[in-house]
């Protein structure tokens, strides 16, 4: 029987979270240095939701430990982890590696400074409504609906 929604948060949420800063970005990371997407979710999270960061490591560590074997994939009782680019041989250990940098920054402190969104992911997160304001107010049909940019602004508020 595949996960409630409940469930799912529980078991997977954080590590959704820290997956899904990696779409579209490489899973580049060493035990020397955190990769650009892990630097994005570090950044946002620690100003956002700090208590998230011990979830994301204890989800990454579990996962990586335990990872679904052929009964959970036929039950649905599972995360799969989105093709981040790496080896199926490899995934454990760089997620291992993920968990590795998550603590650190816990135990010692260390937070990205603020900086721009540098990631896909990050400008989502930070700025939840700018892609629908972008892709629904100026779109290619803004022209047929507002008279300006003023306008199409004024509307949205």
């Amino acid at each position: 029987m595949p996960l409630s929604p409940l469930e799912h948060d529980r078991r997977y949420g954080e590590l959704d979270q820290v997956m899904r800063a990696y779409l579209g970005q490489p899973a580049d990371d060493t035990p020397e240095q955190p990769g650009p997407a892990l630097t994005a979710y570090l950044r946002h999270t620690w100003h956002t939701r700090p208590w998230a960061l011990a979830a994301a490591e204890r989800q990454l560590r579990e996962y990586a430990d335990n990872p679904p074997g052929r009964l959970r994939l036929r039950l649905g009782e599972f995360y799969a982890i989105p093709d981040v680019g790496l080896p199926q041989g490899e995934i454990q250990s760089w997620l291992r590696c993920l968990a590795d940098h998550i603590k650190h920054s816990i135990e010692t402190g260390e937070v990205p400074p603020p900086a721009a969104p540098a990631t896909h992911w990050e400008w989502h997160a930070r700025f939840p409504e700018l892609g629908q304001f972008l892709g629904g107010w100026f779109s290619q049909d803004m022209p047929d609906e507002f008279d300006d940019h003023h306008a199409a602004v004024e509307d949205y508020r």
